[in-house]
């Protein structure tokens, strides 16, 4: 206990350089705290959110525009398809269900999905409050909806026109909440869902036209995508190629697509992590060279230390204590700060409703923080307290 109270008395007797080691250590470790934390949450999203659906078919364009705002919800549609077409896919003996999606409009910036109930069911989400939806109108809200927005059963609510805040009103048809999900870590718990016949009462305008005219309107009935299922993994041999070849749809692999965003993403990260690299470099000279000069400038502290019967090895510990309570402090600062920046991210996110990525998390990676600051301080330390331990109590004296 004295050796650590002495190492500590010590690290602090030169204050900014103890400071300016701290800092450059910490954001080093802070930001690898931040790759994890997001590394983890953005796969454990992924993983979550894209289980089970094998293939999203959509209007034709970017195939990774169609996952993002089809599964993901985190971007916009490139269109709708029609609904006769898909419900031919239905018929197709390779497809085991199809969950329709159609998107359009929001609420305070929280999506309203017009949908199924096989798309609760997908998720294997269970109501906290209420009942799912009956007919057109009725709303069930995710957690974090509802949360959020304070909405209760019962109460109803005006969509707004766009997929982002600050669309017009649909004022004359009002959504009622019937039903509140339970926290389910999903996508569903930033969305709002209802019958995808609501998106259809929502937008189209029988007031003009005769019997005639809406049984058109209705055969022309349109959705944004749909997220299908296979009955057979061979499915994904001849499927996709039928819809795209065959169709005026595209059908992308959620799988493939997430590939090709990790792959992009990976760039960005790895400059992330060289940088980081960077910084635990020169954190670890700079402890190097503070302990060096701290060896240097404390001969006759250690003189006293040997003279009043401390070993070698007492003497040695001491630095090595000192480099270990840096370790220590910057690992806490770093993790800190880290989760710190992961939970600001959630906030910027949050202001889109996008991914739920926050702080205040701990992934079994995580503990390779702690792990590297303890290594990179002990390491810098290793010269110089070979030097203290190898130095003589003669020559200590002698250097004065």
């Amino acid at each position: 206990m004295k050796t650590l109270f002495f190492a500590w008395r010590y690290l602090w007797s030169r204050p900014l350089g103890a400071a300016l080691n701290l800092l450059l250590l910490s954001l080093g470790l802070a930001s690898i705290t931040f790759l994890l934390l997001v590394g983890a949450q953005l796969s454990k999203a992924f993983d979550r959110d894209l289980a089970g659906i094998d293939v999203v078919v959509g209007a034709k364009g970017s195939p990774m525009q169609l996952i993002l705002s089809g599964v993901l919800h985190i971007d916009v549609p490139p269109g709708n398809v029609p609904l006769q077409a898909v419900n031919e896919l239905a018929k197709n003996p390779l497809v085991a269900q199809i969950i329709p999606i159609s998107l359009g409009d929001n609420f305070a910036g929280y999506r309203i999905v017009g949908t199924s109930t096989a798309y609760v069911d997908h998720y294997e989400a269970q109501l906290a409050q209420g009942a799912l939806w009956t007919q057109p109108m009725q709303a069930v809200l995710g957690s974090a909806v509802a949360k959020r927005m304070g909405l209760q059963l019962g109460q109803t609510f005006v969509g707004s026109h766009g997929l982002g805040a600050g669309g017009h009103t649909h004022g004359e048809n009002a959504y009622t909440v019937v039903g509140i999900l339970q926290p389910s870590g999903s996508v569903l718990d930033r969305l709002i869902l209802t019958d995808t016949a609501s998106v259809w009462k929502v937008h189209e305008d029988y007031t003009a036209v005769d019997d005639d005219d809406r049984k058109v309107m209705e055969e022309e009935r349109e959705i944004t995508m749909a997220l299908v299922k296979y009955k057979t993994p061979m499915a994904a041999l001849s499927f996709p190629r039928y819809v795209n070849t065959s169709t005026e749809m595209q059908a992308a692999a959620p799988a493939l697509e997430i590939t090709r965003l990790l792959n992009i993403l990976g760039l960005g990260t790895d400059v992330l992590r060289a940088f980081a690299g960077v910084l635990l470099l020169t954190a670890g000279l700079s402890v190097f060279i503070a302990l060096w000069s701290a060896v240097r400038e404390r001969r006759t502290d250690l003189a006293l230390l040997r003279m009043l019967g401390a070993s070698p090895a007492k003497v040695a510990t001491l630095l090595l204590c000192e480099a270990l309570w840096l370790g220590l402090l910057a690992a806490v600062l770093g993790v800190l700060l880290g989760q710190g920046f992961a939970q600001a991210l959630a906030l910027f996110l949050s202001l889109d409703n996008s991914l739920l990525i926050g702080g205040m998390v701990w992934p079994a990676g995580l503990w390779v923080v702690p792990a590297l600051a303890l290594v990179v301080s002990l390491a810098s330390a290793l010269l110089p307290t070979v030097a203290a331990y190898r130095v003589s109590v003669l020559r200590l004296l002698q250097s004065r």
